[in-house]
């Protein structure tokens, strides 16, 4: 256990002992660190070791944006990479890691998934990036699941450098699916300019929501087990093995003190965790240090929790995190005496990149550039996600009108055909958490499968569930936590949308008419669990203009990671059919079928009245203000924080 790390758990000791809750010598917990102090005349030999970490970059390795098909500053490993090298100039001892989600999440992912599929022996454009910055691990994160384990394989089969994960096993055997850990020999110079070696292990886990997440692809092939628990299984063993340093590659959120066994986001406990040395945490898509201040033992100026160096470099390759360790030797092994973590931004002003990423996805990046050019139909009138969170919006509608068109078509002439057909779909980029220019914003005129993978940005394919009126409801009121409960006789401003809510997560069902009173509050929190069981924010349910009753069935399309998932009123599904087929091709089939869409909202949805004239806002991109539609009841107000521009609703 670092000092550092000593002094964290000591605070934590001296608040309970004031507290009366336990019996605490602190005058020994005070002079423990400084009475092992492993370095004392050993100051020559001293170890500057620094770790850097990426994460999250779902395949942004060019600066570009493939949705709007131009150069982006604003993300990209090639970005990242000039921070990188900068980084290596000031201290030699670098190691380089990656956390994962890393071969899906743009078109070039997609694109060689299922156009330009990867050959036996091809190095996949992932690790191709990586190896060229020279990185000596990665670790596996929830979307590398995305394509199957068959693919996943393949993916890996040629990679450079160690591909880690320690929490899946396999279903048949019990045995780890993934290499686990791995240690590393990693020549150092010391202070007095001696080579040195010091071994460094790395143990790499992922949300187990993997098997919730890719059902279809993972049930019944591999199990996920708990992260923290997996870590605590391996860190003996890495131990053992020799290393003098570990660092875990957590490809989950940071979740909070509180540990319940197979839960999402972890992170926080593994800094909890007496042996870990360093971590690299990301899923959130959150920056830290910078986040989670609200958190008992964070120190934001070190870079620590619990005294344990952390970083959580964003996503895109937005950030790079930089964990620098001191070490002196004890024995034959080595002790971390110093620690501290920070984040570096990319540059975001110049179109100054890494030019070797660059060129080690040339031929990827210009081959998926060609192909999601490539034109799927016409739309009579533009299409954006501005105001995707506050009202019905063409950009939803589009997709509900194609899935509907492709599953009408699959169902006909079976056992389901006479179900009221339903679909759902979500306004995937929305701003929130991912930035003030994450929308989509696309012109009138021609579509190209660019602008179709702007409208549905996941690799999802479609399914149908057979469920109830009362099912249905219950997903709706899921859908409404995307708002703050409104106080209608406050003054002041009241923020609308609830930024802590998914905006993936915010499904518009449509086929039938609803409202939504904001003023009740939510029924479920963001994670589905009922925590007003009296609420109803959804009202007047109807189809075809009459109330949905609760016995009624249905049979609502959506995606694998809904029809998977946990989210109420879709966990009680009574059928699920897998049509194998995905979401982002059903909608370029329908629009070469159809020619030229019509992007117009059927408007199946509104907020109730609200009786006052409370002031409601929320936050889009400044663009939003020249696209005001008539009658909206929205307002431009201000310039916001980070990029994003405050609006005013009216809700009458």
């Amino acid at each position: 256990m670092s000092i550092q790390k000593k002094a964290a758990m000591t605070a934590s000791a001296l608040v309970l002992a004031v507290s009366g809750l336990v019996t605490v010598d602190t005058t020994a917990l005070a002079t423990k660190g400084a009475a092992e102090n492993p370095g004392k005349g050993l100051e020559k030999q001293e170890v500057s070791l620094r770790i850097l970490g990426t994460s999250d970059l779902h395949t942004n390795f060019v600066n570009y944006d493939y949705y709007q098909d131009k150069i982006s500053n604003s993300l990209g490993l090639a970005k990242t990479g000039v921070l990188i090298n900068q980084a290596r100039t000031e201290n030699k001892n670098t190691l380089l890691f990656d956390n994962g989600d890393l071969i899906q999440g743009t078109p070039l992912g997609g694109y060689k998934a299922t156009v330009d599929k990867l050959e036996d022996g091809e190095l996949h454009p992932a690790y191709a990036a990586l190896e060229s910055l020279d990185f000596d691990a990665t670790t596996l994160g929830n979307h590398e699941f995305n394509f199957g384990l068959d693919y996943l394989d393949e993916t890996m089969d040629d990679a450079p450098f160690p591909v880690l994960n320690a929490n899946v096993y396999d279903a048949e055997t019990g045995k780890n699916r993934f290499t686990p850990y791995t240690v590393i020999d990693k020549e150092v110079v010391d202070k007095k300019g001696k080579k040195q070696t010091i071994q460094v292990g790395v143990i790499g886990v992922v949300a187990p929501q993997i098997m919730k997440w890719d059902r279809v692809n993972l049930e019944g092939k591999v199990v996920a087990k708990d992260a923290v628990e997996s870590v605590k299984k391996f860190l003996p063993e890495v131990k053992k093995a020799g290393a003098d340093v570990v660092v875990v590659l957590s490809h989950s959120g940071m979740g909070d003190e509180v540990h319940e066994v197979g839960e999402e986001n972890i992170t926080y406990q593994l800094t909890e965790i007496e042996g870990i040395d360093a971590i690299i945490t990301g899923h959130n898509h959150e920056v830290f240090p910078g986040a989670y201040k609200d958190l008992p033992n964070v120190d934001q100026e070190q870079g620590t929790i619990n005294g344990t160096p952390v970083v959580m470099p964003g996503k895109f390759g937005s950030h790079l995190g930089v964990i620098d360790l001191t070490l002196l030797p004890k024995g034959k092994e080595w002790t971390v005496v110093k620690e501290e973590a920070e984040l570096r931004a990319i540059d975001t002003k110049t179109d100054v990149v890494a030019k070797e990423v660059v060129d080690a996805v040339k031929e990827a990046h210009e081959a998926t550039i060609e192909y999601v050019r490539q034109p799927v139909g016409e739309t009579s009138a533009p299409i954006n996600s501005y105001f995707s969170l506050v009202k019905d919006d063409p950009s939803v509608q589009i997709v509900n009108n194609a899935q509907k068109w492709f599953v009408e078509d699959k169902i006909a002439g079976t056992a389901n055909a006479d179900l009221p057909l339903l679909t759902a779909a979500a306004p995937f980029k929305a701003g929130s958490r991912n930035g003030a220019e994450y929308y989509t914003d696309i012109a009138a005129g021609s579509i190209a499968i660019k602008n179709v993978a702007d409208l549905y940005v996941f690799d999802n394919t479609l399914f149908a569930l057979k469920m109830t009126g009362a099912d249905v409801k219950e997903w709706l009121e899921m859908s409404a936590g995307q708002f703050n409960q409104i106080n209608p006789n406050a003054t002041g401003e009241q923020a609308l949308i609830n930024n802590d809510f998914r905006t993936y997560n915010f499904d518009v069902i449509d086929g039938v008419t609803y409202d939504i009173d904001v003023t009740q509050p939510a029924k479920y929190d963001k994670d589905g669990n009922l925590v007003n069981a009296s609420a109803e924010r959804i009202k007047n349910l109807s189809y075809n203009g009459t109330a949905v009753a609760n016995d009624q069935e249905f049979l609502v399309v959506t995606n694998n990671y809904r029809a998977s998932g946990n989210f109420p009123g879709v966990r009680n599904a009574k059928e699920s059919i897998d049509f194998a087929y995905e979401n982002r091709q059903a909608i370029m089939d329908y629009m070469v079928a159809t020619g030229t869409i019509n992007p117009s909202a059927d408007g199946n949805w509104n907020f109730v009245a609200i009786e006052g004239s409370p002031t409601l806002t929320f936050e889009s991109s400044p663009k939003a203000q020249n696209v005001i539609p008539a009658d909206s009841g929205i307002k431009y107000l201000a310039p916001a924080a980070e990029g994003f521009a405050k609006f005013q609703l009216e809700i009458k």
